[in-house]
């Protein structure tokens, strides 16, 4: 099951078949694509994701090579992309507080509202009002206590050099 884009459908009040004809697609294949019982091509995936305002990838996101996936799952590590509106489109490795199908389609200051969230979204917004790379130190409230991350942000280019979002890598620091 892809719950996740089932959440994201839910949440945004669409349907299947609205999907289904957003993407061009039978809203059948739609069904199978969000049950898991069949994986879309990358063209189907783009299809959709550009629907719905979310990185194609989150398709395949399983299928990550192994290296990548075995050094980073469980690391000090955050990776996400989000799009110009600051709504996440992709998430990798997130802190436990957190589950990427819950943080999809959201906003930082709609998953929590602290000033660690205000802190990220001012970094977001300045990349992508300069589209310049920027690296601080943030620092969120979680249920662990106070956690600092050195974060670099980076603007994100579509193939043809428009500025489509910001990418993020956080790496908690040890306090």
């Amino acid at each position: 099951m892809r719950d996740w884009l089932i959440q994201l459908r839910k949440e945004r009040k669409l349907t299947q078949q609205q999907i289904a004809e957003g993407a061009h697609i039978d809203r059948a294949y739609y069904a199978q694509i969000e049950s898991g019982t069949r994986n879309p091509s990358m063209a189907v995936a783009s299809q959709i994701a550009s629907f719905l305002n979310i990185n194609t990838f989150l398709f395949f996101s399983e299928h990550l090579s192994e290296p990548f996936t075995l050094a980073l799952r469980n690391s000090p590590i955050i990776v996400a992309h989000c799009d110009l509106d600051l709504r996440y489109t992709w998430m990798f490795n997130p802190h436990p507080d957190f589950k990427s199908e819950v943080v999809i389609g959201k906003r930082d200051d709609e998953l929590d509202h602290n000033e660690g969230t205000i802190g990220l979204m001012k970094i977001k917004r300045k990349v992508i009002e300069t589209q310049q790379s920027i690296r601080e130190n943030v620092s969120f409230p979680l249920s662990d206590g106070l956690i600092t991350y050195d974060v670099f942000a980076q603007p994100i280019y579509n193939d043809v050099n428009k500025l489509i979002g910001v990418a993020t890598v956080s790496t908690e620091l040890l306090t």
